[in-house]
């Protein structure tokens, strides 16, 4: 039997934004808009997401003379990583061992 795949993470914008925090300790909100290429309102959609479910924690803060928000993987949410990529992998496997019949 297959391994069901995290439904936070299978979509496509919230993966990418775990797995760019999994490979740093925090981001600011414009770098993951950088990284990613989304737009404002669908960044800050899944990052509440993400938040809501504990995989990232947002912190909020001022800068100079405007909010900053910095992201951050939590433990639930690098778990929750680790196992997608897990399963994804069992996914591949079994698609190899079907390709070598």
């Amino acid at each position: 039997m297959l391994p069901d795949l995290d439904p936070l993470l299978h979509a496509q914008l919230r993966l990418q934004i775990v797995s760019l925090l999994m490979g740093v300790r925090s981001a600011e909100f414009t770098h993951i808009l950088e990284k990613t290429g989304a737009s404002r309102g669908n960044v800050s959609i899944q990052l509440k997401k993400l938040s809501e479910a504990g995989y990232i924690k947002l912190s909020k803060s001022f800068g100079e003379s405007y909010p900053v928000t910095t992201c951050s993987i939590t433990d639930k949410g690098r778990a929750a990583f680790e196992t997608y990529v897990e399963a994804i992998a069992h996914y591949l496997h079994i698609q190899n061992k079907e390709n070598e019949h």
